[in-house]
């Protein structure tokens, strides 16, 4: 019964009118004046921003914030990889049966990447699922050294991917408006990195010009509440042992391990 009300609200609500309303009203200048509420409710860290509160011309431009350079240090070592977001580990594990299980629902990685090839790639292997809420830095960074072998958009509109959204929603994960990385390390090494958009605001902009990235290089940023999949090869990488459900993260901290 949850579920029919949850996802009647949701379909009642979620149209490119009221999403249409929202981002522009975001992006006036007059909503730059909700700006310290919105750092307060959040309890925003202003300390590691690059500018000044008084600098952001509207509330998504603080929203979608840059950070000082030594904000998000890679740690760890060659062999790790990195988260590429600050979010809470929503849930991780291993791939069954060509599936990932998220908050009670089955995920097959099939609809989620609609491309057989990658399908085979990591139907065996390990994922992890990233949830940014609003009080993250909203910035998504490089999880490896990598070449963007294939990248590519799915999905239309988009349904909230927060608790509630993963647990009540109607397959958020492979139905969102998302964007699909395919990455390939010098060392043979491939991941999946997929960016979820969230409910009204479902902007995904990709910032780097080259397909080769770096670890812990920004890549791109979202414009309201996300979620990053990544996909793991099977027999290739362990799951950092740091790593505890409904933990936070951030950007630059390990997330895997490199098998010998």
């Amino acid at each position: 019964m949850k579920k029919q009300v949850y996802r009647g609200l949701i379909r009642l609500f979620n149209n490119n009118v009221i999403g249409s309303f929202l981002q522009k009203t975001s992006q006036t200048s007059i909503s730059k004046w909700f700006i310290p509420i919105y750092a307060k409710w959040f309890k925003i860290n202003e300390e590691e921003i690059e500018k000044h509160r008084k600098e952001f011309t509207s509330l998504e431009d603080f929203f979608i914030r840059k950070l000082k350079a030594d904000s998000r240090p890679v740690k760890g070592n060659e062999h790790e990889l990195v988260s590429p977001v600050d979010a809470r580990a929503e849930q991780f594990g291993e791939v069954m049966d060509s599936c990932i299980r998220v908050k009670g629902l089955t995920y097959s990685i099939e609809d989620l990447l609609k491309d057989q090839d990658m399908s085979a790639r990591y139907k065996d292997g390990l994922f992890v699922v990233l949830y940014l809420s609003p009080a993250d830095y909203h910035r998504i960074h490089a999880p490896a050294d990598a070449v963007v072998m294939k990248q590519y958009n799915l999905g239309g509109k988009s349904t909230p991917v927060n608790k509630l959204g993963l647990t009540l929603g109607k397959s958020p994960l492979s139905t969102n408006y998302r964007i699909v990385s395919d990455l390939k390390q010098e060392d043979g090494t491939w991941l999946a990195m997929v960016k979820v958009g969230a409910m009204w605001v479902n902007t995904i902009e990709l910032t780097h010009p080259s397909s080769n990235v770096k670890k812990g290089e920004e890549v791109g940023y979202f414009s309201f509440g996300s979620t990053v999949v990544l996909l793991f090869e099977k027999g290739k990488v362990e799951l950092h042992p740091a790593l505890k459900r409904s933990s936070s993260i951030r950007v630059g901290e390990p997330l895997a391990v490199k098998k010998n």
